[in-house]
């Protein structure tokens, strides 16, 4: 699914596992629950904008911001660790 939405083109998929986390509905694509709507979805889909797709998946996807919020929660944990740490010596 990124990797179609990288490249612009919006996702036509099945309400599962990371589907919804994923596809943003009526903007990067469709999710869908069965054949019909899948068929719906498929008449609908020429008119989400390819160039917002791709924007959301820059503003969502892109290493370099995935990074960053690895970063911070990463940061948060060591200070926790931190915290607990001086309390235990005190």
């Amino acid at each position: 699914m990124i990797e179609a939405m990288a490249c612009g083109t919006p996702v036509i998929a099945y309400r599962s596992a990371s589907v919804p986390e994923v596809v943003e509905d009526g903007v990067t694509g469709f999710i869908v629950d069965g054949e019909e709507q899948a068929i719906e979805a498929v008449r609908e889909v020429a008119r989400l904008d390819r160039r917002k797709v791709r924007a959301r998946f820059e503003e969502r996807f892109v290493a370099s911001r995935m990074a960053r919020e690895y970063e911070a929660k990463y940061g948060k944990l060591i200070a926790r660790a931190e915290k607990v740490a001086e309390a235990q010596r005190t």
